[in-house]
């Protein structure tokens, strides 16, 4: 009685006998990859190292052979294809191997297919630096671009006026070769046509059979009122040019902001910090602070602590979509005097007799505090 010497397909793609079909599929891509002869053109032991795998990955894949297999073994498969293996079950394949290997075709099936002619054309991006002032109101700038436009000269079919393309000799205009590997059959992209179907032997002078030329363009941009600091605005069709009649890419300008001497921005709110004397603070005063669209007046109560924050409505950036502004939030800092004259001492030395303050910590977290001030 003759033994068996065929390996268990389990072990040869090396997975468990509970894997699932996504494990089998990734096991066998991975030694495709590894032992497929196109990779390995001086291992004579790849090749049946590759069959012996896709013989495994094609019994494992499908649900009744696989049930086949673990019930009886190799002998459960009769005599299909390669001693089980049976090339039409490799309906999947071609995803597996253009994955891999760029291939289009596996096994003949689907017939020759050439690559559409018409191809967008690039997206391009330019980033943009603007100033505070010009992100919370809004600008209009230029950008400078380099890109490729259609050749006037050929109307993008790269050949000379006059002249058209010829259907490519080493593809018959399939755009794909086909070569045998064991027993697969396997399709390329043409590497004479590209996988066009055609090839320029009379090219237009002014792009060399390209279709397009260089240009550099300056773009007019409007910025509105209200962007941030990363914001990408697209402008359609200001991209580069498609390829045989394809649709123009499109532009991104990214926006870089500058930051503000004192004022930081959250959203649309604005924040900064303003100083005030300790005469101020204690007797209270009105100050002059800057804001985006000039200063405004606001008003310190007596008795105002460092660190109080004072909100001024819609005095921030405004809103994207045109409806609203932020607010301006001001912390106030109470500078300590640190150069008294002799007078000044004499006064402060007075008004430290008259008043006491208890040295005690603070339980309270400044969260809270914030959240009373605006309740």
């Amino acid at each position: 009685m003759a033994t068996n010497t065929k390996r268990d397909y389990y072990e040869v793609l090396g997975v468990s006998r509970s894997a699932e079909e996504q494990e089998i599929k990734s096991a066998y891509r991975k030694l495709a990859l590894q032992y497929h002869p196109d990779r390995n053109p001086d291992n004579p032991d790849a090749e049946e190292k590759f069959k012996e795998a896709s013989e495994a990955y094609a019994v494992l894949v499908d649900a009744n052979k696989r049930a086949q297999y673990d019930r009886f073994g190799h002998a459960g498969l009769g005599s299909q294809g390669f001693g089980g293996f049976d090339p039409s079950a490799f309906q999947d394949f071609s995803d597996i191997f253009s994955d891999l290997f760029g291939f289009g075709d596996i096994f003949g099936g689907g017939g020759g297919r050439r690559r559409t002619r018409a191809q967008r054309g690039a997206d391009l991006r330019e980033d943009v630096t603007i100033a505070f002032e010009q992100a919370a109101f809004g600008t209009e700038t230029e950008v400078k671009i380099r890109r490729h436009e259609t050749c006037d000269g050929c109307s993008g079919s790269g050949a000379a006026p006059g002249k058209t393309a010829s259907t490519c000799r080493a593809c018959g205009g399939a755009g794909q070769v086909r070569y045998q590997q064991g027993f697969l059959t396997i399709a390329r992209t043409c590497p004479t046509c590209k996988g066009a179907g055609s090839v320029i032997t009379d090219p237009c002078p002014k792009c060399h059979g390209h279709g397009r030329v260089t240009q550099h363009r300056t773009i007019p941009v409007r910025i509105p009122a209200g962007v941030e600091d990363g914001t990408r605005m697209r402008f359609a069709g200001q991209g580069e040019a498609g390829l045989h009649g394809g649709p123009q890419g499109d532009l991104y300008v990214v926006l870089h902001v500058k930051e503000h001497p004192f004022f930081e921005r959250e959203g649309n709110d604005l924040y900064c910090a303003v100083p005030v004397s300790f005469t101020q603070a204690a007797l209270g005063a009105e100050i002059k602070i800057p804001t985006l669209d000039g200063e405004h007046l606001l008003k310190i109560p007596e008795g105002t602590q460092s660190g109080t924050a004072f909100r001024v409505r819609h005095k921030g950036v405004p809103s994207l979509n045109g409806h609203g502004k932020g607010d301006l939030f001001v912390e106030v800092r109470v500078q300590t005097p640190t150069r008294l004259n002799r007078r000044q001492r004499e006064l402060l030395e007075e008004l430290h007799q008259t008043s006491s303050v208890e040295n005690k910590l603070e339980r309270r977290t400044l969260l809270s505090k914030m959240k009373d001030m605006f309740s």
